[in-house]
């Protein structure tokens, strides 16, 4: 149930998006952290790119079936019950990654992870535009999303030193016990989120499903969204080999390179959420985009660089990555009707995690590597895909935007 137009959030409500940052650090992290650990996995696992690459996508497409099968049950209960299924899950699974001592079992592991953890997102996303008016969207999103940060920031430095000091498998343990407790308050201190049950009808959960996908504004908005993820999914899991290999960044100075760009989103996602409100959505989006566009384009075609520029450069891609990120979720979340909301926002999930594993699997391929420590090729082909891609999801964001502000007149009577 949406709150009254307001910049002031109540206890609660304060609570709400710790708790949600808190999920989406544990979750995000679980995901991200396979990118740095990429240079460690495939030397000790003796992994190509080809098979690092289907550890990426595992997850992604695992959590693309499982959105889909959630889909139409995702309006049937309580938010609260399927959150905490699903967080248990995907505590499960991140416990069985921690385990693995194989590309077969690390890869089985990431598909059960993904089931799971690939719908938590859509959830937490339900969950706020219930309890928050557009009017405050953006700003909580930008709170929500300095869990990205916060991975950047803590989880990935930390994650790899623990890594190279005792095995990337201790990551992962780490990963499940903040997990764990993180699931203790939910249980503990978050209230029922069930509203929407109020104003659901008798259809069963394949017809609901079809009821949403068959929208024509809502597949506007997914193929938005699914365009997004595409990109970020082709460079970020080489992005640590390629600063070894090509750029010359010890292995030792890549956790300082996440470091300072999680630094630098802290600060600079509140501020997007709050012009995000104050200004107009997309034009914040197009403004990111530019920025990302051209720092994709610079990072990936850096030779032997000094680390304080490597650093300055990625600072000014997260940037722009970050600009476009919060204001395309605010827009993205006025789209559904209430009824639709959990429906939407898994099948969203799901078509995201599917471009992104495509996108995983397809770098795979376009990249090449000699031997586990030889450079990278062609990693520059991934940025101008990239930039391709994020220039299309203007032209889509725009037709977003118009949706969103045409049904936001109809409902003022404007």
């Amino acid at each position: 149930m949406e709150t009254p137009s307001s910049q002031t959030f109540t206890g609660y409500q304060t609570f709400v998006i710790v708790i949600l940052a808190f999920i989406l650090f544990t979750v995000m992290l679980d995901f991200m952290v396979l990118s740095p650990l990429g240079n460690i996995l495939m030397t000790s696992m003796k992994l190509s790119p080809q098979q690092f690459g289907s550890v990426v996508s595992a997850y992604a497409i695992s959590a693309c079936v499982s959105g889909f099968l959630t889909a139409g049950f995702a309006d049937k209960y309580d938010r609260k019950k399927l959150l905490l299924f699903f967080y248990t899950g995907f505590i499960i699974g991140t416990l069985f990654c921690a385990l693995a001592n194989s590309y077969s079992t690390l890869l089985a592991a990431r598909i059960f992870t993904g089931v799971f953890g690939g719908v938590i997102g859509s959830i937490s996303m339900a969950i706020v535009t219930d309890l928050f008016a557009l009017e405050q969207r953006g700003k909580v999103m930008g709170l929500i999303q300095m869990a990205f940060a916060g991975s950047q920031i803590l989880g990935i430095p930390l994650g790899l030193w623990m890594a190279t000091r005792w095995g990337w498998h201790s990551t992962f343990f780490a990963i499940v016990i903040v997990a764990v407790f993180t699931g203790i308050a939910v249980v503990l201190r978050l209230k029922p989120v069930n509203e929407h049950l109020k104003i659901q009808n008798s259809k069963s959960p394949l017809l609901h499903l079809w009821h949403t996908v068959r929208k024509k504004d809502y597949r506007t908005g997914f193929v938005a969204i699914m365009l997004l993820s595409m990109g970020g999914f082709m460079i970020a899991p080489f992005s640590s080999d390629f600063y070894v290999n090509n750029v010359k960044i010890r292995m030792e100075d890549v956790p300082v390179i996440f470091m300072c760009s999680g630094i630098a989103s802290v600060f600079i996602m509140p501020v997007i959420g709050k012009l995000s409100d104050r200004f107009d959505k997309l034009g914040m989006f197009i403004f990111g985009t530019v920025i990302a566009c051209i720092m994709v384009v610079i990072s990936t075609n850096l030779g032997p660089t000094p680390l304080w520029e490597v650093i300055v450069i990625n600072v000014l891609m997260f940037v722009g990555i970050m600009s476009r990120m919060v204001p395309s979720q605010a827009l993205n979340s006025a789209i559904p009707d209430a009824a639709d909301r959990g429906a939407y926002m898994s099948i969203n999930s799901s078509l995201q995690q599917l471009a992104g594993g495509l996108g995983a699997i397809s770098a795979g391929f376009i990249v090449v590597k000699a031997d586990a420590t030889s450079p990278l090729q062609h990693f520059n082909t991934l940025g101008y895909v990239m930039v391709g891609i994020m220039l299309l999801c203007i032209f889509l964001m725009w037709r977003v935007s118009r949706m969103v502000k045409a049904k936001m007149a109809k409902r003022t009577g404007v």
